[in-house]
């Protein structure tokens, strides 16, 4: 009743999981993953503990396939089950119950396990592992996106579309480095679920992700003038010597863009967040 693609990046830093489905809060139940050891979709009539089963299996060495000939050996009602893995090395692997509802079945390859059921028919994970495939120099998350968009766009889930999910973890690589989960975003029920997953996705790319230093621009100048008086606009004035980037700071903490703040220098995107907030105020 849903299909979903469970993946490790091309540097193996990153694991995560994709999915939608006719579902509500589909992310609530199908991915799982640990930083650094592997990521899992359960699904069909999913067993929530396949997850944290998983990952422990896998923090002990054991490769995707081991990992789902442990968890589906051991339930009594594997036949309808499905079940996504992805370890810290290797193919990933799949495993699909000959009681999950037609079309059932996925791909693997290097790195990942697409996998759906209730599907429209087998093209949806072709077509899901071909744009897998022919999108290895994009970014992880949007790679993950595009995959699941693919699959929407062939189809997807027979029912219909409820609810969508994104899930990725990395050591580190967390909300200012404090912990390991890169991006945990849901649409619990919604028309068009992909694509509000993907808008998501993208303020979350404004927000959360660092900002390329060689893009900044020297907070000097014409540059220094503009911002200086777009945030006197937005009231951010601070006193006559008080520094631009100092006054930037205040309003940078109130718009949730601290990640992006740079030492002497102004992000772009930073610098057309604020530009959109000043003709919006």
């Amino acid at each position: 009743m849903t299909f979903s693609i469970v993946a490790r990046s091309g540097d193996g830093e990153l694991f995560g999981v994709a999915v939608a489905s006719r579902f509500l809060a589909v992310g609530a139940v199908v991915p799982a993953a640990e930083a650094g050891v592997g990521a899992v979709a359960t699904q069909a009539y999913a067993n929530t503990a396949y997850g944290r089963q998983a990952v422990s299996l896998m923090r002990t060495g054991a490769s995707a396939s081991d990992a789902v000939a442990g968890l589906v050996a051991a339930d009594p009602l594997r036949r309808q089950r499905q079940v996504g893995v992805v370890a810290a090395w290797g193919d990933g692997a799949l495993y699909t119950g000959e009681g999950c509802p037609d079309w059932a079945g996925g791909r693997t390859g290097p790195g990942f396990a697409i996998q759906g059921n209730v599907l429209a028919g087998p093209h949806v994970v072709d077509r899901m592992s071909r744009r897998w495939q022919y999108g290895e120099s994009l970014p992880f998350v949007q790679r993950l996106l595009e995959t699941l968009r693919a699959g929407d766009e062939a189809g997807g889930d027979r029912r219909g579309r409820q609810s969508a999910a994104l899930y990725v973890v990395g050591v580190g690589r967390g909300y200012l480095g404090t912990g390991d989960v890169v991006v945990d975003l849901r649409v619990d029920d919604h028309e068009a679920p992909v694509e509000e997953l993907e808008r998501l996705a993208g303020l979350h790319r404004v927000y959360f992700e660092p900002p390329v230093a060689e893009d900044a621009l020297p907070l000097v100048g014409e540059v220094a003038d503009e911002v200086r008086g777009l945030l006197g606009r937005l009231g951010y004035t601070g006193e006559e010597e008080t520094p631009v980037e100092e006054v930037m700071l205040d309003w940078a903490g109130m718009a949730n863009l601290e990640m992006r703040m740079l030492p002497g220098r102004i992000d772009p995107v930073v610098l057309e967040r604020l530009r959109l907030e000043v003709d919006g105020a």
